[in-house]
């Protein structure tokens, strides 16, 4: 994640191809890239895909989370754009990612992330998306396609269940003497969408797609939102 110490400004502790990320005492900051902050990388140069709406449903899905569930999440203080960047500010969140622990200790913790998981999906919408109306396809479909225009088709029924959809270990923070969860963490790419897009990466060591011999859904999922897109009627 991080770049050269002397190519950071004050107060910002790494860089990707994507983000800037920032902390100081309780307050956690991260801002997408502007324009003129992309990076190269394979000779070309890397133009991030909707880093500011990733954001701006991030914002969102914190809000809404917290005002319809008891699932820990930061503390969001503000979200707001300046210059080309969207910065999100939340509560610094102390412990460390689940992906540190032993097999024994992750066990424990799967028990709590299971509870909080079957909250989620008992919040419903009839519409596909973030809680703001913005579409944010998951990462593993967003690989698949070059779209970023979702108009998709309102159901007639709560059918579609609240989802985190970058479920890894690496965004579930625990305290590591409690072993409780202290925060669910990335919820970039949140929203209402069929109970099967949710798939238990937080089980394993990992990014949130398919690897080694599991099925990969990612065409099952980009079929589906393409039978409720507003141009399939």
């Amino acid at each position: 994640m991080s770049t050269e110490k002397k190519d950071l400004e004050d107060g910002c502790f790494a860089q990707t191809f994507e983000r800037k990320y920032y902390h100081r005492e309780d307050v956690f900051i991260k801002r997408n890239l502007r324009p003129r902050e992309y990076r190269t990388g394979y000779r070309c140069l890397h133009v991030p895909r909707l880093g500011k709406e990733r954001l701006m449903n991030e914002a969102a899905a914190l809000r809404y989370i917290r005002q319809h569930t008891d699932i820990p999440v930061p503390r969001l203080y503000l979200d707001f754009e300046d210059d080309e960047a969207y910065y999100l500010a939340t509560e610094y969140i102390e412990g460390v990612g689940m992906s540190s622990l032993s097999e024994e200790q992750r066990a424990i913790v799967n028990k709590e992330l299971s509870i909080h998981l079957a909250k989620l999906k008992t919040v419903r919408s009839n519409r596909i998306g973030g809680p703001s109306g913005l579409v944010i396809p998951s990462y593993r479909v967003m690989r698949q396609i070059k779209t970023d225009d979702w108009r998709l088709q309102v159901s007639d029924q709560d059918e579609f269940v609240f989802c985190h959809n970058d479920l890894s270990q690496q965004n579930v923070i625990v305290d590591p003497d409690m072993l409780k969860i202290n925060a669910i963490i990335d919820w970039e790419y949140a929203g209402f969408y069929p109970e099967y897009f949710e798939r238990p990466f937080y089980t394993r060591l990992g990014p949130s797609v398919a690897v080694g011999d599991e099925v990969d859904d990612s065409e099952k999922l980009l079929e589906f939102l393409r039978s409720r897109s507003e141009e399939a009627t």
